[in-house]
């Protein structure tokens, strides 16, 4: 099979993302509910439902614009027995708690009018017990047709235990069959998946634990076909850890960008992160870093792959894998602020986890899966939504920010200063994560960095150009700055 070259998408790195856990975004009175749903506004259950759906979201998308947001990733959508959805019990049919395709439809138009992509989570390492054509070796055993289809062991199957199970299973939960790709049948019906939803009018796929399909030709064949359908589908994996075996040009344009994450938290939080609660996630350890190693993280980061890749990466601070960041932080504003000054400066598509932008705060699953308070603005953190709008804006009219080439200037007594240039513009970035006020930085200006410089987001900070110094006055502690580069 011949691969394509290196390309992934233009929009991307101009893009905002912001992830969706469908069952706790918005409801909508479009879609009949079902009897004993959770009340909206109690503490999340491993099991309950709370009735979110996809009409709902249509309803919130103005809020969703108006915050700035271009770009929209939906856990998983498609038709299962869990309010996560990641028990795919038929990959052709929204779930009808959700909507069904109809509310696809409709959400796809809508997201499209509005100039905003929408990206699926394709589930395709397993599968559910409900799963028609695991149901059949259920039911037929040795005899069923889909019987390779999985990776069957031994009869009996043992579906419903948690032990003793005769398949392999994701971690080894008896409702997650996983597929065997190897079989030409099962392939076949994936790469179907991926196809027929492209064809349906979705931007791109975010794949889970895609390293678990241990198969290089799977995912070749993967992107090959996808991009046959559309050249601007986005293929991005979750990868906690190094994926530069995914990332050569062949399988995926980028991966959730857990590694960036750790970094940001580990030197902003280094005195505040809720270890105990990192422990419980894909984290399972963020070392706290002194503003050397962040810059040496962040360099390691930075070169890690090929520019065309970095551009596109999908960094994050939250998702539905992690305690909410305001909790991982513990609860330190300050860092929190820090945190999204980076992740909107920062190369790559930023992407904000729902309500992270209102200051929700919850442990690990399921509490960091509460529903969207809508009803309850008395608990938004207004200010810091004002914040994010104005960092997100501000990417937005400064091409620097999305498309300039990033550069340390300065790594040192606990801040950090840093810039992203093109040939005609530049922001610079300062994080102080000292508790004492810096009254003076002078810094020599290696770049060559010119012209008149504003603080683009008011925090009474000021940056001078001083022969070949950039001088910079009086900088807050625990405070983040930018300064925009106007004449």
């Amino acid at each position: 099979m011949t691969t394509q070259k290196m390309y992934t998408p233009d929009w991307v790195s101009k893009a905002i993302f912001y992830q969706i856990f469908p069952d706790r975004f918005a409801k909508s009175e479009t879609v009949p509910k079902v009897d004993r749903l959770e009340a909206w506004d109690s503490p999340p259950t491993v099991h309950g439902y709370k009735g979110g759906d996809l009409y709902g979201i249509i309803e919130k998308l103005d809020y969703l614009s108006e915050l700035g947001i271009t770009a929209l990733y939906f856990n998983p959508i498609f038709q299962s027995a869990s309010n996560h959805r990641y028990h795919t019990y038929d990959y052709f049919q929204v779930d009808p708690m959700l909507g069904g395709n109809d509310a696809l439809r409709a959400l796809i138009d809508a997201c499209h009018a509005k100039g905003m992509k929408v990206v699926l989570d394709g589930v395709f390492n397993h599968a559910s017990r409900g799963f028609f054509q695991f149901h059949d070796v259920l039911e037929n055993k040795e005899h069923s047709p889909y019987l390779d289809w999985f990776h069957i062991n031994k009869f009996p199957l043992n579906a419903y235990t948690e032990h003793d199970i005769g398949y392999a299973a994701w971690w080894g939960m008896a409702a997650l069959p996983k597929f065997n790709t190897n079989n030409p049948e099962a392939r076949e019906y994936l790469l179907s998946v991926a196809e027929y939803w492209l064809k349906f009018g979705i931007d791109g796929w975010r794949l889970d634990v895609p390293n678990e399909i241990n198969d290089d030709v799977f995912w070749q064949e993967f992107r090959e076909r996808c991009r046959t359908i559309n050249p601007e589908c986005y293929i991005v994996g979750e990868i906690w850890d190094d994926a530069s075996h995914w990332l050569k040009g062949s399988q995926f344009d980028a991966v959730m960008n857990y590694e960036f994450t750790r970094a940001i938290f580990g030197f902003v939080g280094a005195d505040t992160l809720n270890h105990e609660q990192v422990s419980k996630c894909g984290y399972v350890h963020i070392p706290t870093l002194n503003v050397e190693g962040f810059a040496e993280e962040i360099g390691k980061v930075l070169v890690k792959h090929r520019k065309e890749v970095t551009q596109v990466q999908l960094n994050l601070l939250g998702s539905h894998d992690t305690p909410r960041a305001y909790t991982i932080l513990g609860e330190d504003y300050a860092a929190l602020k820090m945190s999204y000054l980076f992740l909107f400066s920062y190369i790559g598509a930023p992407c904000v986890y729902y309500g992270d932008e209102l200051g929700l705060k919850a442990k690990h699953d399921p509490e960091n899966r509460q529903s969207m308070p809508w009803s309850i603005p008395s608990t938004w953190d207004t200010d810091l939504r004002t914040y994010i709008q104005k960092l997100i804006r501000l990417r937005k009219e400064n091409v620097c920010l999305q498309l300039g080439e990033y550069v340390t200037l300065y790594a040192s007594d606990g801040v950090y200063v840093f810039a992203r240039v093109t040939d005609d513009a530049c922001v610079v970035g300062v994080l102080n994560s000292r508790q004492e006020v810096v009254e003076g930085l002078e810094l020599e200006n290696t770049h060559n960095i010119t012209g008149t410089f504003i603080d683009a987001l008011d925090t009474g900070g000021k940056l001078n150009l001083k022969s070949n110094l950039l001088e910079l006055n009086t900088i807050a502690p625990r405070t983040g700055y930018l300064f925009r580069q106007i004449s």
